[in-house]
Parts: C-alpha cells; sequence; structure tokens
C-alpha cells in the first residue's frame, strides 16, 4: 500500500479467526443464526460480531424478548431480504466490526427509511475518530461493544417503548 498523502495507520488483530457459526436456515443468502419464538427483534451481526449477536439474542431472550439473529454474509450491496425480515420485526439492532458512518446498519436504516418502512434501527459499530491504543477488548469494552452492554441498551429501548410507531399514531409523533 502507498499513501504519500496523509498519515495512515492499518492495524491486524492478533486474535485468531473465529470458529465458523452454523446458520439453523438460510433465508435468500441471510444465514439464521438464531431463532426464538415470537421475534419482535432483529439482530444482524456481520463479520467478527456475528458470535457476539447470538449472544446478544440469547441474553435478550432471558428477558422475554424474542429475537431473530442473522448474519447477513456480505455488507454492501445490501441483500434485499434484510429488509423483508426487518419489516416483520419491531427493532432492528446491527452490529458491525466496522466503522459505523457508511456500514452495514447506516445502509439498512437508509434503505428502510427509502422503502417507507418505520422500523427503528439502532447501530453498534465503531465510532469514526481516533482511538487510543488498546487491545481489542479493551477498546470494544470502552466503545461499548459488549455483549451485556449493547443487550441492556435494547432492554432499556423496549422498556421505555421507543419501538415502532403504529400507522395511525405516526403524524402525532412527528
Amino acid at each position: 500500500m502507498k499513501i504519500d498523502d496523509a498519515p495512515s495507520v492499518i492495524r491486524f488483530s492478533k486474535e485468531k479467526l473465529p470458529e465458523p457459526i452454523p446458520a439453523i436456515d438460510t433465508r435468500g443468502g441471510i444465514d439464521v443464526l438464531l431463532r426464538t419464538e415470537n421475534p419482535t427483534v432483529l439482530v444482524v451481526g456481520y463479520g467478527q460480531f456475528a458470535g457476539m449477536a447470538i449472544e446478544v439474542g440469547q441474553r435478550l431472550t432471558q428477558q422475554g424478548i424474542g429475537v431473530t439473529v442473522v448474519d447477513p454474509v456480505w455488507a454492501l450491496p445490501l441483500n434485499p431480504e434484510l429488509i423483508a425480515l426487518a419489516i416483520d420485526h419491531d427493532l432492528v439492532v446491527s452490529l458491525e466490526d466496522n466503522g459505523i458512518v457508511g456500514g452495514l446498519g447506516s445502509r439498512l436504516a437508509q434503505e428502510l427509511r427509502l422503502k417507507g418502512v418505520d422500523v427503528p434501527v439502532r447501530e453498534f459499530g465503531i465510532a469514526q475518530e481516533f482511538h487510543q491504543h488498546a487491545s481489542r477488548a479493551a477498546l470494544l469494552d470502552h466503545l461499548g461493544l459488549t455483549a451485556q452492554a449493547i443487550a441492556r441498551q435494547v432492554t432499556e429501548r423496549i422498556s421505555a417503548g421507543q419501538l415502532r410507531i403504529p400507522a395511525d399514531n405516526a403524524a402525532d409523533q412527528l
């Protein structure tokens, strides 16, 4: 790589790649990793965060919240099946080991808006800023990118009633 007009950093994880996660089902090229009864939350785990997405899904299930956890296999272009999955849920949670700006979650939120789908999307990823040097685990913990922290935020959002706005009340909420 040759960059001669600006400082650059390339960071490679020293950790091993996670073991492959077997899908319990496939829907339109998207791997379904976990599905509970009466799912209201769609958890989209991309890349290294697919395993964390399962853990978030398990934690939400322990709180009585039904989930579907999926790995879209690729981020962009967005698989249209993600839109179809999102429509069937009251909240979408996107987890990615990537910059949050312009990532999978932000693209999914944009596509849902363009299609007139009013399902809220909560994106979790790496903030677009310089971060202090630390271990991967320490950085993720500092950024709140742990299964416990994410599940807590999702549970709090659901408890606060911050889900889909019913169509007949949508105008009143704007």
